[in-house]
């Protein structure tokens, strides 16, 4: 669906914006505005990362939101983030994406208020709430990250938890990479001719830049320490049956001595022998127990 957006106060913005767009749409809007085929291809794709490329009478490029549904188990580019292409000259903007975006909304509020001076206004604008999206899900990020923390450091372990970092872990990366991959978008927006409203925009990248890199670096160490506290625990169980194992086998030995059932065995017919055998039996487990005592082990 093609949609020309107007600002009724200045008639020299032109901004038009395509929904679900299909083949021939793009053709036509491509002829009239002299686009090239191979961006129109690009604007189909609808894994494309992020990308900037300038051409002679315009800059086309390609900026991934993040999703407002976004599910526990998602992990991937599709699944995380949509797609917004952008084709801009001073003379024109054109966006295109596959479903309907609350930030071409916003920025069309903003457009109606009379907040856009010029198309590179417009640009500026929508580059900042497309970074915006970022923002609530780094939040959401660290406090999943605080309640892990506290499930490996306090809790019990428990199996699913591995599974949840492990998909925290590939929401963050994910994002950070995406991230990465607009640092030439911001760099362009934000050139030697930008003014307050694009070093804004550049603060805003790199606050979020380092907020998805401490993040990652968080969520790391948090499954270096998983796995750490993880073999502690199981050396700390390998410890007490090894104790327990130490106080039986000397026993073990002695009741296998006396139950070889041999014919010729004196302590079988004596009278203490039973007592006896018991006695020597507990001494032992006594002074293994002051062995372990005195070493510390228990």
């Amino acid at each position: 669906m093609l949609k020309e957006i107007t600002d009724p106060n200045n008639n020299k913005l032109k901004w038009i914006d395509i929904t679900n767009p299909e083949k021939e749409e793009l053709q036509e809007v491509a002829r009239q505005y002299g686009l090239h085929e191979a961006l129109l291809n690009d604007c189909l794709q609808p894994d494309h990362l992020p990308k900037y490329e300038s051409m002679e009478d315009y800059v086309f490029m390609i900026f991934r939101i993040y999703t407002d549904q976004e599910t526990p188990e998602a992990d991937s580019v599709q699944e995380l983030t949509h797609k917004i292409a952008i084709f801009y000259s001073p003379d024109f903007i054109i966006t295109v994406h596959r479903k309907p975006q609350r930030v071409i909304n916003e920025l069309e509020d903003l457009l109606n208020d009379g907040h856009c001076k010029s198309c590179r206004h417009i640009l500026n604008l929508l580059i900042r709430l497309c970074l915006l999206t970022y923002d609530v899900p780094s939040n959401k990020a660290a406090r999943h990250l605080e309640y892990f923390e506290e499930q490996v450091f306090i809790r019990t372990r428990k199996v699913p938890l591995l599974r949840a970092l492990y998909f925290l872990k590939r929401k963050i990366d994910v994002t950070r990479r995406m991230l990465i991959l607009s640092n030439e978008i911001i760099d362009n927006i934000d050139t030697a001719e930008g003014d307050v409203n694009t070093r804004d925009t550049r603060d805003l990248y790199i606050r979020l830049h380092n907020v998805y890199d401490s993040l990652s670096e968080n969520i790391n160490q948090l499954l270096n320490l998983y796995f750490s506290v993880s073999s502690q625990r199981t050396n700390e169980t390998m410890r007490v049956l090894t104790v327990f194992s130490v106080f039986f086998m000397p026993l073990t030995f002695v009741v296998g001595v006396y139950g070889m059932n041999f014919e010729y065995m004196p302590e079988l017919h004596t009278k203490l022998g039973y007592p006896v055998v018991l006695f020597v039996m507990v001494m032992i487990t006594l002074a293994i127990y002051l062995w372990f005592k005195r070493k510390g082990w228990l």
